[in-house]
């Protein structure tokens, strides 16, 4: 068995001040105002259309992402339903075979360290649940049949696209001190990559103690 940590990748190649340029661009024809476009205007118009929560522009424009991470917290992704994903799946996937190097990856998880006791419960359980998942691979099972005793911490991979407006709702939820601590694991950072890549759209969005990421 394969113990790995969760993470991230941004897929999409981003180019913020392209971004935050179209946004103008597409947002100045409610107000028929294109005249105004300057070389530094769009900072500003951007800024102002989120004081407004005229969000409806930013859905113009969206990223792909792709997270590593339980299949838990995959499924509270998901529920975000907006959005368009591919994830690996653990119907086709046959976890025995050469291409996995024979074994189950799991996400080991952030809140517990390797001297704890429950860090030990937990990987002689996902241990447990591997053996029990071969030997039905063994007996004929298929891996979509076979599943059914993978732990919730099995390894999943997870493209996500959303657009800026549905990601904005998304970090807002997803890194909040009440959020479950590993998926706050993988979206502060992924927070705070994208708003160094693009300009004023994220800006506000803070933690929920109030401090800005």
């Amino acid at each position: 068995m394969k113990i790995t940590k969760a993470g991230y990748q941004i897929i999409t190649p981003i180019d913020g001040e392209t971004i935050i340029r179209r946004i103008e661009e597409i947002g100045r024809v409610c107000y028929k105002s294109e005249d105004k476009i300057t070389g530094d205007s769009c900072r500003k118009f951007v800024k102002m259309l989120i004081d407004r929560g005229h969000e409806a522009m930013i859905e113009h424009c969206l990223f792909t992402v792709k997270f590593i991470c339980d299949r838990g917290i995959s499924h509270e992704i998901v529920r975000h339903r907006i959005a368009s994903y591919a994830q690996e799946s653990t119907r086709y996937c046959n976890y025995s075979a050469d291409k996995f190097g024979n074994e189950i990856t799991v996400i080991a998880p952030c809140f517990w360290t390797e001297t704890e006791l429950s860090y030990d419960f937990w990987k002689k359980s996902c241990i447990e649940a591997e053996k029990t998942y071969f030997s039905l691979i063994e007996y004929g099972a298929s891996p979509q049949k076979a599943r059914s005793v993978l732990p919730n911490s099995l390894k999943t991979e997870i493209i996500v696209t959303m657009n800026l407006r549905e990601w904005r709702h998304f970090f807002r939820l997803r890194t909040a001190k009440t959020a479950h601590p590993q998926m706050q694991e993988i979206t502060r950072p992924l927070l705070v990559e994208i708003k160094t890549l693009i300009p004023v759209v994220f800006d506000d969005i803070l933690y929920e103690t109030g401090d800005t990421i």
